[in-house]
């Protein structure tokens, strides 16, 4: 069936957002947690009322060589440093070149992806980043 690109997106955003209301409090009560390099995002989660993206980067890495995403998809070697959106997503650009229902399963299950902490910050998870310690301010010296 041939469907135009913004009523391609128009259905798949009832679809997912009626999904998520038949799933009820189930959808959003799935917990897990970040694992060490996995890549939180949260450029619009929070605002949108969605839990923010946990992404598995070892997960990818071992499957598929760094250019595959940093190069052929145009992702960023900075966490946050992407403008990605479920828009964008839909419309096959960034993870959705490969998550597409037909390379790896598709957008239709929201909390395999948006499934961290609610108010996370964008960062790279146990990164040496997290672990640093702003500098105590010190007398300057005569």
């Amino acid at each position: 069936m041939f469907t135009s690109r913004p009523l391609r997106r128009l259905l798949i955003f009832y679809g997912l957002l009626f999904g998520a209301v038949y799933a009820g409090a189930a959808v959003f009560s799935t917990s897990a947690h970040a694992e060490y390099g996995d890549v939180i995002i949260n450029n619009y989660s929070d605002q949108a009322g969605m839990r923010p993206v946990i992404f598995p980067h070892w997960f990818h890495r071992i499957r598929f060589r760094c250019k595959v995403c940093h190069t052929d998809l145009g992702f960023k070697f900075k966490a946050g440093g992407n403008d990605i959106n479920m828009l964008k997503i839909f419309d096959g650009e960034y993870c959705g070149a490969c998550h597409n229902g037909e390379i790896a399963w598709g957008v239709e299950n929201c909390v395999l992806c948006h499934s961290g902490k609610p108010g996370e910050r964008t960062r790279v998870h146990n990164s040496t980043a997290d672990r640093l310690v702003a500098p105590v301010d010190r007398k300057p010296q005569r």
